[in-house]
């Protein structure tokens, strides 16, 4: 880096370059937005056949293109504002530096040598000469030779060889600060040159967490200027921060911190999908890599030559794979399944009028279980809002399990049933699991530490949830919170969490097969008791309400559809446990009544 080279660069240049990535970036956004929900969305509504198949497979790899692009670019954004921010800090050292050079009679030649003129006492009767000093980089020339230079300022004749040093080595300084940032950026650009291919591949998908990390490293002194989102922040504390960012700045966070994002209640939704969208990429490309590189698994059985009756033995090399592989193997399949069936739903927009979905949290490691928040329609527009807890054995391997019975499944009902009995209103009903659910009914859904750690969780979301609607259209929908079986504990746990009864984040209770929500009666949950609902099922249904009052899921042994408890019972023809969202079903029709705040036409035992 030289001085001519320096004292020219623009950093508006890269700033402008930046700019039309970033534009680029949404352009891509909002192009991906328009296939999945617009185009995809009406094709599955309205064709069928092996063309219409053959065009949404088409569709979706344009899709995953402008994803990518959009991810890409937003790196690159983020990349070419760091690199101008850096350049930016050193030519205004050089400038400075030049400046001061002037002010004291000195010149600068094109390498950066400083002349300065005669000065001082005479000596033999003679001013002492003038001279040129050049300078040297502090961070190259060490404390030792700056303090040499600086005892050589004091004992030289001429007070101008001193200033004149300072001078030299400030240019040094800052034409080593630029050289530096150009050796350090260059590098992580050229990374960020996509392959020269039409498909991305889990390689392209992969490599944009190792790009991702690389930019956020090199780009720490300009992201620093972006203050960080409030440590363990009030979703009203979460919001308040998004709303103070720039376009440029929430950009920048987007490209390096997807996953912050997604995770951080009271932001809007449409940013929580991308950052969440962003990170399901990444690890679907790279947990598929690394079962990739998994030898696949032998048979487990093989014959015993040895045995006259023809008996089969454990083969010692299945024994082997498992005892390398299995164990990572388990992990990674149960992952991508619940990454598949994620995705699935994506892919079932406009399929019975299905609206976009949007991913607001999602973890595949977190919490045991893995963390999976899906909305259908946007919750932050909508007039009426559901968030359905699952119960016992829910997991991300399982989330999709089932089609409509299953847990996204019992969510899409609840929208289809909602909206059909509210014309002309939105309605967004959201799976929540974002707690570690019970792997067994008998050694651990009879204990309440699963509801006590998740019930915290679900209300610090359902408290970003109105902060957020709150945010985007001035005032809260009508929420209501769904839960089923152990997640009713969950929900009951959230109801008596930090100040509800001074923020109610929800109009309405519903509990579907409740074991008991840890209180004693509907009046203790903060909405009044005419807002609890409940409902119960046959005899297996029962098997769980009755077990969850004798093991103490429920204060004092009461449940939800005892009527002392206090709500509303609603009418039930469930045919089991988890039979309360049956098609055209009265259990149904009672939840979504209450969902959308119709309550004359819930049907109460």
């Amino acid at each position: 880096m030289d001085l001519a080279t320096l004292k020219a660069f623009k950093p508006t240049e890269f700033e402008d370059a930046a700019d039309g990535y970033r534009t680029t970036g949404e352009m891509a956004t909002a192009a991906k937005d328009t296939i999945d929900s617009q185009i995809c969305g009406a094709i599955r509504g309205r064709l069928k056949g092996d063309a219409a198949d053959a065009a949404l497979r088409a569709l979706r790899e344009l899709s995953k293109n402008f994803h990518y692009t959009q991810s890409e670019c937003g790196l690159v954004s983020t990349a070419l504002n760091g690199f101008a921010f850096d350049m930016a800090a050193a030519k205004r050292k050089l400038q400075a530096a030049l400046e001061d050079a002037r002010a004291n009679g000195c010149t600068v030649d094109a390498n950066g040598a400083v002349t300065y003129p005669a000065g001082g006492e005479e000596q033999d009767g003679k001013i002492p000469a003038g001279g040129t000093v050049t300078g040297a980089a502090g961070s190259s020339a060490g404390p030792t030779a700056a303090a040499l230079d600086r005892q050589a300022a004091a004992m030289h004749p001429n007070p101008n060889y001193g200033k004149a040093s300072q001078y030299a080595d400030r240019i040094a300084d800052a034409l080593g600060e630029a050289a530096n940032a150009d050796a350090k950026w260059a590098p992580k650009l050229r990374a960020l040159k996509a392959d020269d291919d039409l498909v991305v591949s889990n390689a392209d998908w992969a490599d944009t967490k190792s790009d991702s990390d690389g930019v956020l490293r090199a780009a720490d002194a300009y992201l620093d200027r972006i203050a960080p989102p409030p440590k363990d922040g009030t979703p009203e504390q979460n919001a308040e921060w998004w709303n103070s960012l720039t376009p440029e700045q929430r950009a920048d966070y987007l490209a390096v911190h997807p996953g912050v994002l997604g995770a951080l209640n009271g932001l809007p939704a449409d940013i929580r999908d991308e950052g969440n969208r962003m990170v399901l990429a990444q690890t679907r490309a790279t947990y598929q890599m690394e079962l990739n590189g998994i030898p696949p698994e032998p048979a487990k059985r093989q014959d015993n030559h040895n045995d006259a009756r023809g008996s089969m033995t454990i083969s010692p090399e299945w024994k082997e794979w498992q005892r390398k592989y299995g164990k990572d193997h388990a992990r990674l399949e149960n992952a991508m399944n619940g990454m598949e069936q994620i995705q699935n739903r994506f892919d079932r927009t406009g399929e019975k009028g299905l609206p976009e979905a949007y991913l607001l949290g999602f973890d595949p490691t977190g919490l045991g279980d893995g963390k999976v928040i899906i909305a259908n329609g946007n919750p932050d527009l909508a007039d009426h809002v559901a968030v359905y807890v699952p119960g016992t054995h829910a997991g991300i391997e399982s989330i999709g399990d089932g089609g409509d019975y299953g847990e996204l499944g019992k969510a899409e009902r609840l929208w289809s049933e909602s909206s059909a009995m509210s014309p002309g209103q939105d309605v967004s009903t959201i799976t929540w699991l974002d707690y570690n659910a019970p792997d067994s009914v008998p050694t651990e859904a009879t204990q309440g530490k699963y509801a006590d750690e998740g019930g915290p969780r679900l209300y610090d979301f359902l408290q970003g949830n109105r902060a957020a609607q709150e945010n985007a259209v001035g005032t809260a929908a009508h929420n209501t919170a769904v839960g089923h079986s152990y997640g009713s504990t969950v929900v009951g746990v959230a109801a008596q969490s930090g100040s509800w009864k001074d923020s109610k984040v929800v109009d309405d209770f519903v509990f579907a097969g409740s074991p008991g929500v840890q209180a004693n009666r509907a009046a203790d949950l903060g909405v009044g008791a005419d807002h609890v609902w409940a409902m119960g099922g046959p005899w297996d249904d029962q098997v769980v309400r009755q077990g969850g009052r004798v093991v103490g899921l429920g204060d004092i042994g009461t449940i939800p559809t005892d009527s002392w408890f206090g709500g509303n019972v609603m009418e039930s023809d469930s045919g089991g446990h988890g039979g309360f969202w049956d098609e055209n079903s009265q259990s149904l029709r009672n939840q979504a009544a209450v969902i959308t705040g119709i309550y004359e036409e819930v049907e109460l035992e």
